[in-house]
C-alpha cells in the first residue's frame, strides 16, 4: 500500500523560505512514470497545483510560483522536497504531496494517492 507523509513547520515567517518534505512508503519514487506533486489549498479556497517532479529528476511548475518554487527528490531517503521562497501569509494553506495516476499532471482528478497533508501559516 503506497502512502504519502508530509512533514515540516508549523509557522513560518514572512519573506522566509518554506521546506517540506514528502515521504513515501510502498513505493520507489523513482518508479518508471511516476510523478509526483506537490498542491496546496488556503483556508476557504480550492486546491492549487504548484509543480511536480518525475521519476527521473525533471521538474515542472506552475507559472505562478514558479519563481518561488523548487521541488526536487531524494531517492536514497525516497522523498520529495518542496521550497517556497519569500513566503507570504498568502502562501497560508494546508500543503499536500501526491502521486499522479493518469491525465494532465495540473489537474487533481490526475492524482491517485494523497498525503493526509501538513498545516503551514505564514505569520510574524
Amino acid at each position: 500500500q503506497v502512502r504519502l507523509q508530509e512533514s515540516g513547520p508549523g509557522l513560518v515567517k514572512p519573506s522566509q523560505t518554506l521546506s517540506l518534505t514528502c515521504t513515501a512508503s510502498g513505493a520507489s519514487i523513482t518508479a518508471d512514470y511516476d510523478v509526483w506533486a506537490w498542491i496546496r489549498q488556503p483556508p476557504g479556497k480550492g486546491l492549487e497545483w504548484m509543480g511536480a517532479v518525475n521519476s527521473i529528476g525533471v521538474d515542472y511548475y506552475s507559472p505562478s510560483l514558479k519563481s518561488r518554487t523548487s521541488i526536487y527528490r531524494d531517492a536514497a531517503k525516497n522523498r520529495i522536497t518542496l521550497q517556497l521562497s519569500t513566503v507570504t501569509p498568502e502562501d497560508t494553506a494546508t500543503y499536500y504531496c501526491a502521486r499522479w495516476d493518469l491525465g494532465p499532471i495540473t489537474t487533481m482528478s490526475a492524482y491517485d494517492i494523497w498525503g493526509r497533508g501538513t498545516q503551514v501559516t505564514v505569520s510574524s
